[in-house]
């Protein structure tokens, strides 16, 4: 287990800027790092994303959504990680954003392209209660379930709602 953390402490970069080894920051981040090994029970394939994330909040994504989205994907990896590790989830699955344009709108939010927006970040604080190799269905406060598909997400919304019904 020793060599996992290793690794985990190797993975994080810190910018020269950071307090010295001796300061409360990094002893909270060891202990992150630690929690982190904990939680996932062994160092996945999400764990390095999953710190990135966890360091910084993308461009165009409000800070309220980052923080749920960093409180989920924890939560996620910590009972599903190693099911979606064997069912063949992907980064991009769990923790995908739209590519912002080069010259984005002031108003433009990378959480608005449902079709390219990962798992994580639609969860809001809901859990997941079932996994399969295509659908993860989330458990909503009023009881129903709604289904999450890793592929075939529409991208214009409910379906009947296509450009190609125009022709």
């Amino acid at each position: 287990m020793g060599k996992y953390l290793d690794l985990a402490r190797r993975a994080r970069t810190c910018d020269k800027s950071d307090l010295s080894d001796e300061s409360p920051q990094s002893v909270v981040a060891e202990q992150v790092i630690y929690n982190l090994s904990d939680s996932f029970g062994r160092l996945n394939r999400f764990c390095r994303t999953f710190q990135a994330l966890e360091r910084r909040c993308p461009e165009h994504v409000g800070v309220a959504d980052w923080q749920q989205a960093v409180d989920d994907a924890r939560r996620f990896l910590a009972h599903w990680g190693d099911q979606a590790d064997a069912f063949g989830w992907t980064s991009r699955d769990l923790f995908g954003l739209h590519k912002p344009p080069n010259t984005p709108a002031p108003s433009y939010r990378r959480l608005s392209r449902y079709d390219e927006t990962g798992l994580f970040w639609l969860l809001k604080g809901r859990p997941v209660v079932a996994l399969t190799e295509a659908t993860a269905a989330i458990q909503n406060p009023t009881g129903n379930v709604t289904t999450y598909r890793r592929h075939n997400k529409p991208a214009l919304g409910p379906v009947g709602d296509s450009l190609n019904e125009l022709k």
